[in-house]
């Protein structure tokens, strides 16, 4: 088939290019390089692979596309607060623009959607049909709100055009390829580890998440977008950790002493997410495969050899 990877130069979407390549599809990567890095996909270039520098806020004509995966925008708080108002189009704008040009092509469309959809969650875990928690006025609005709304915008393209949308609703994700900067918990310890010996945890560090290893996202999604389901999914892991337990296991990895500092937690930071993947293991037959130490100890590989080459 041929595909186009929105957001193909990013985190998820690098990995799902390559993935889609080695099943031997051909890909067509559109990327604003805002946060996506055109050093995530240099080495397909030689393969079945064709990159364009493009925002998708701007109109898209292509011809001849069997999918459309939509992941671009940024996902991190720290980059999609920068720019609130771009955050928006990027989710809105763009995702109609992208859905346009699946209908145009009857193509089949897959919103990556997020987690940030239930807000600060009253449900737990969280299943597909809670409508969640958000608050439309704080500073992950731009995101929250611009998922939710991208969300309504397949479902109507879908109920009045026929289109074949998928949703994936993606939980925390973590691995290589990450951005040093990305603001992340998993990168946050695992840099500071590095860098300074020190990790930073916002509270008390009893909030909870769940992690799931890049590998095992980049199938769920493969999975989600060739099966027949067509409201939206929880992808993740729904191994729960809290972030103090999440710093012992960065600490294990570096056998090092390694400080702890303390701050405040911000403005609508959810104190509990974790999804039910009752739907996601019924519907796909899906599951992750990687220990959540295992996908730790390649993470902070892949970033000790990052921070090691720009020193």
């Amino acid at each position: 088939m041929r595909i186009l990877v929105a957001g193909g130069a990013g985190f998820i979407g690098s990995h799902l290019c390559e993935n889609l390549i080695q099943q031997g599809h051909f890909v067509v990567c559109i990327d604003s390089l805002i946060t996506g890095s055109k050093h995530n996909i240099e080495h397909l270039f030689n393969n079945n692979f064709t990159f364009i520098e493009h925002d998708i806020v701007n109109t898209i004509n292509m011809d001849d596309i069997d999918q459309v995966y939509n992941l671009a925008c940024p996902a991190s708080p720290n980059k999609y607060q920068k720019d609130p108002i771009s955050t928006i189009d990027t989710n809105v704008i763009g995702t109609k623009n992208l859905l346009e040009l699946a209908k145009r092509n009857r193509a089949r469309f897959l919103l990556a959607s997020t987690s940030e959809v239930y807000g600060d969650p009253q449900q737990h875990p969280q299943r597909e049909d809670y409508f969640g928690n958000v608050n439309t006025f704080g500073p992950r609005a731009c995101y929250d709100e611009g998922k939710r709304c991208a969300e309504t915008l397949s479902y109507e393209y879908s109920r009045m055009y026929g289109v074949e949308t998928r949703i994936a609703r993606i939980f925390n994700t973590y691995g290589p390829k990450m951005q040093v900067d990305d603001g992340r918990v998993v990168s946050n310890f695992i840099v500071g580890a590095l860098t300074k010996h020190e990790i930073c945890i916002y509270g008390d560090g009893s909030q909870t998440r769940c992690f799931c290893y890049i590998d095992d996202m980049v199938e769920g999604l493969v999975s989600l977008m060739g099966s027949d389901c067509k409201t939206p999914v929880n992808l993740g892991s729904d191994h729960e950790v809290t972030v103090n337990e999440l710093a012992n296991r960065v600490n294990a990895i570096f056998q090092q002493e390694i400080n702890v500092v303390w701050q405040s937690i911000p403005q609508d930071d959810p104190m509990k997410r974790k999804p039910d993947l009752s739907k996601a293991r019924r519907e796909l037959n899906w599951n992750i495969a990687t220990p959540l130490d295992m996908g730790l100890e390649k993470t902070a590989e892949y970033f000790q050899g990052q921070i090691v080459s720009h020193d």
